[in-house]
């Protein structure tokens, strides 16, 4: 009797125009432009929210069904879910750092270097990161006669955005005892001038110099690695997958190297899984979501190590064992290719272990179910790559590996993205990289591997299941859906067009897509009930903006879990 009055209650409310009953909303969004990016990729215009999870999607009815709930007005502008960044660094900065990522010249670097020179006092290490030629008006990476104007009494180094190359000042080589006659170290090349003298530009292994650097504590760097993730708020990014992140800090026995082994770990400073499962324990709600990559430990080290892919929460969990680097990155230029690099007879790169090494790595990490992620650039250390997740996964099948290749540069062969689309293997690429790197490719590359570079079109039509990150450079994710959809570069010119995508399917690669990499895709990705309310509001519509409107486009608001996490102030 109870349900017939029901029902019969319902439906005069229909009838006579008032809201139909329905579960209590926290928030309704409304009034804006909806993409759900689900199955359709349907536009709406309201959200509604509960506990952290949409509840409902749909038109101006839900104005109606929900009175009650915390209303706001998207005035017009474009609601999406939160972008998903399955490969990105996250960098603290310690009190010796400058931030070189900010100058916009080389005298703007010296400038900054000579600063904390007389802040922190002669004979004090100086660091920092970020600096790239191609944005500096001087068009010229800095060397070690510039850093010596700025600072010639204390040794200064100063890695580029990508991570693969630094600069360093007479101070710095002389205390590493790096001159004329040191050779060329394993896997990696010291730039040199007249006189066969270092120009202070070294590639791949800027460990030789910043061995040296004084590392700060975990205490001095937390407050950096905090306000970094909140950072990340402001672009829209609500989970990153962090791809370096260590173990060594475990307990011995457990997967961690113990007190005076090698790199001594953490007194160190660098970021940890303990270190991000105690950030997170703190401020988890108001931060991204996080996923972290675990670099080879070692074998035993890792088979000590109690947990594998999938172990955390839905703020924080393990994903693969990677990106453990197999080749370098045209930043260096290591990347290793199948044919010489441009203007560089012989030369084909780097590998910075065997073959034999990059099997153990993928056998034993498998076996103790982790997934794996392997950075791989160049072409041919893709193919080596794929090629060994392939003998692995036919002599092991498992069912939803997920296991996937960090990067993918270059375009490898068809045969090779036949054999990762048979396998299930994953490109976890880098978009972006095309208008930050677009100098170094042309010093590098041609013909058809220079047109192809940083692939997206092709391997999607070869099968390959493909996600978008940053790795840093740049972070913003605009500039990848940017680079993504017009293939180009920042002079404005376009390479290999038929490597574009539409607008529509680059949002899906960053939002929908990168879901799947953590397992996560029936929790968020799209906009659909029951999935986490990770949602931005952008100030341009990036299914209508202009291609330069893209580049400049903002997020108003970040929300976690249906909480804002982050607003833009006016005129910022």
């Amino acid at each position: 009797m109870k349900n017939s009055l029901y029902a019969v209650s319902m439906l005069a409310s229909m009838m006579v125009g008032t809201p139909v009953f329905a579960a209590p909303a926290d928030m309704l969004l409304f009034n804006g432009k909806v993409l759900t990016v689900d199955k359709a990729f349907s536009i709406r215009s309201a959200v509604a929210v509960k506990d952290g999870k949409i509840v409902a999607v749909g038109g101006s009815e839900l104005i109606k069904r929900y009175p009650d709930a915390q209303r706001i007005d998207l005035r017009g502008r474009t609601l999406m879910p939160g972008f998903i960044d399955t490969h990105l660094h996250v960098s603290g900065l310690s009190h010796r750092s400058v931030e070189p990522d900010k100058a916009k010249s080389i005298s703007e670097i010296q400038q900054m270097v000579a600063a904390k020179a007389k802040e922190l006092g002669p004979g004090e290490w100086i660091s920092g990161y970020g600096w790239d030629e191609a944005l500096l008006a001087d068009k010229r990476v800095p060397t070690r006669a510039d850093l010596d104007v700025a600072a010639p009494n204390n040794p200064v180094i100063l890695t580029r955005a990508g991570g693969h190359s630094s600069v360093s000042n007479s101070a710095a080589l002389k205390l590493a005892g790096i001159d004329a006659s040191t050779p060329e170290p394993e896997g990696g090349m010291i730039e040199r001038s007249v006189g066969n003298e270092p120009n202070g530009i070294i590639r791949e292994r800027s460990d030789l110099v910043a061995r040296l650097v004084p590392l700060d504590s975990k205490e001095q760097m937390r407050p950096s690695y905090i306000a970094k993730l909140k950072w990340l708020l402001s672009l829209g990014i609500t989970t990153v997958m962090e791809a370096y992140t260590s173990i060594d800090d475990e307990p011995e026995g457990k997967g961690g190297i113990g007190k005076g082994g090698p790199n001594d770990a953490f007194a160190s400073g660098r970021h940890s899984w303990a270190e991000f499962r105690s950030i997170y324990a703190e401020m988890g709600a108001d931060l991204p979501r996080m996923i972290t990559y675990i670099a080879w430990p070692g074998a035993e080290r890792l088979k000590a190590f109690p947990y594998h892919t999938g172990y955390g929460d839905d703020r924080l969990k393990l994903g693969p064992i990677g990106e453990s680097p197999y080749d370098g990155g045209f930043t260096g230029p290591t990347a290793f290719t199948k044919e010489d690099y441009k203007g560089l007879p012989g030369f084909r790169g780097k590998t910075f272990y065997s073959q034999d090494v990059a099997r153990e790595i993928v056998s034993v990490s498998g076996a103790l179910g982790w997934q794996v992620g392997i950075h791989a650039i160049g072409d041919q250390a893709i193919e080596d790559m794929a090629a060994i997740y392939d003998v692995e996964l036919k002599a092991h099948p498992k069912a939803d590996h997920r296991w996937f290749l960090s990067h993918f540069t270059m375009i490898p062969s068809v045969e090779t993205m036949k054999m990762m689309a048979a396998n299930g293997t994953w490109a976890a690429a880098q978009p972006n990289f095309l208008y930050n790197l677009e100098g170094r490719y042309e010093q590098t590359l041609d013909g058809y591997r220079l047109e192809h570079n940083n692939p997206v079109a092709l391997p999607l039509k070869a099968g390959v299941k493909m996600v978008f990150g940053s790795d840093n450079l740049p972070i913003g994710p605009m500039v990848g859906l940017y680079t993504a959809i017009t293939r180009k570069g920042p002079d404005g010119k376009v390479f290999g067009p038929e490597e574009a995508v539409s607008r529509e399917e680059a949002i899906r690669l960053y939002t929908e897509k990168a879901a799947y990499l953590g397992w996560d895709e029936q929790k968020k990705g799209t906009l659909e009930v029951g999935k986490f309310a990770d949602m931005i509001v952008l100030d341009q519509d990036p299914m209508t903006a202009s291609e330069n409107d893209l580049l400049s486009a903002k997020v108003d608001m970040t929300m976690v879990g249906g909480k804002i996490v982050y607003q833009r102030n006016v005129g910022e």
